[in-house]
């Protein structure tokens, strides 16, 4: 259920990837959000470009679908250099990553998504490279085995994880700056679909992009994937422009509601309202419970009912609050004795 959901934050498919791509901003101007990060990217960007040298490494972290690999493209745009991608599950052996840094030219960017998924072997043989712009490669094996030492032009990595806590402490001590990605606004989300209904030449009623942007998580993936949705409803069962009819039934359709919950959401909120008594409850027990996976609960499910606070995570595990009681019309159960609030992310 969890791979299907519209309102998934990662990528669903190629295509949609493709459909992405033509919607995303192309320089630090072209971008909404993130105010912060902009403006520290904007300064490394301009100094590094006073200085006439290569920015230094980066990591972008952050729930999925906030726009690191936008940002990325967006770097390698503003510095005017070349961008080379792969990612971590596909970087499996050290003639992968030797391929990729040979044919990279003095400051152009190389870009890993998903860096916490990289190989030991991989990242260690990564950390010359970053350092010293060298790499140690062996050749042959056994006694016939011999190690070249290459030199490289000096390059610029930049990394995209979601799970920063997962990256070794020699890893991310080898990167210069961090960047976190928060969700974004509803305000900020509503500019971006302005942006990008204009880019379709999609004719839009006011408050029509208001109402996509509410239900959208604070994520601007999620956001353009509903107007995609939307869009197409609106081509079909109306006059291709977006009216507010239309968009309340398109999203009524694809069972998101007011605050942008899908059933997998408000089954997660049910189960620990209904089965737990509200909870503490650990993340395995609730997993079993509804057939799906810790890591899809973890990753895809718990970050935005944290944020909008439906969710606790306390030492003793999971409990449903207040708020999200009152949204689901559920009994709330109060907390047990004992229970501690203070929040854990594990």
């Amino acid at each position: 259920m969890a791979i299907d959901r519209v309102i998934n934050s990662d990528s669903l498919n190629a295509q949609e990837e493709s459909f992405n791509i033509s919607l995303r901003p192309r320089t630090l101007a072209e971008c909404v959000g993130q105010a912060g990060v902009i403006e520290k990217l904007n300064i490394a960007i301009t100094a590094a470009q006073q200085r006439g040298e290569p920015l230094e490494h980066i990591i972008f972290h952050g729930p999925p679908g906030l726009g690191k690999t936008t940002l990325a493209n967006v770097v390698a745009k503003e510095m005017n250099v070349s961008l080379r991608a792969s990612s971590g599950p596909a970087l499996n052996k050290q003639g992968d990553v030797m391929g990729l840094l040979t044919n990279m030219n003095t400051g152009d960017i190389l870009f890993i998504d998903e860096i916490h998924r990289l190989s030991t072997p991989v990242e260690e043989f990564i950390y010359p490279a970053m350092e010293d712009f060298r790499v140690d490669f062996t050749v042959d094996s056994g006694i016939h085995a011999k190690t070249i030492n290459f030199p490289l032009k000096r390059f610029t990595l930049i990394g995209a994880t979601t799970r920063l806590g997962l990256l070794s402490p020699p890893l991310r001590g080898r990167f210069g700056l961090l960047y976190h990605l928060d969700f974004y606004s509803t305000d900020e989300l509503t500019r971006i679909l302005d942006r990008s209904a204009g880019l379709l030449q999609l004719p839009c009623r006011d408050g029509t992009l208001e109402l996509i942007a509410a239900r959208s998580r604070g994520t601007p993936r999620v956001a353009n994937r509903l107007l995609k949705r939307v869009r197409d409803y609106a081509q079909v069962k109306g006059s291709g422009k977006l009216e507010m009819d239309i968009v309340e039934n398109a999203l009524k359709m694809e069972q998101i509601d007011s605050l942008g919950l899908d059933e997998l959401d408000r089954a997660f909120l049910r189960t620990l309202a209904d089965v737990y008594e509200g909870g503490p409850a650990g993340i395995e027990a609730i997993a079993a419970t509804l057939g799906e996976e810790r890591d899809t609960l973890e990753d895809v499910v718990e970050p935005y009912l944290l944020q909008v606070g439906f969710v606790r995570r306390t030492k003793r595990g999971r409990e449903i609050t207040k708020s999200a009681c009152e949204h689901l019309n559920l009994k709330h159960h109060k907390m047990k004795e004992g229970s501690d609030q203070t929040e854990l992310f594990e």
